[in-house]
């Protein structure tokens, strides 16, 4: 079921589905204007989850709980 952007929680873990790749993250912090701290599954990698839409959301853009 997808979700939006707004609807993340903190402590929880998600998929987001963009322009062909696919990532797994945990919401580490809310930062404001729907940005989020996150911490990816696989590689333990922390990054802003605006990085991964900055440049929009493609025809395959999908997001939802893990």
């Amino acid at each position: 079921m997808p979700i939006s952007i707004d609807v993340l929680r903190v402590g929880r873990c998600y998929f987001l589905s963009n322009y062909g790749e696919y990532h797994e993250f945990e919401v580490m912090e809310n930062l404001g204007e729907n940005n989020f701290r996150v911490k990816d599954i696989h590689t333990l990698e922390y990054y802003e989850l605006n990085d991964l839409i900055q440049f929009g959301k493609g025809d395959d853009f999908d997001m939802g709980e893990c």
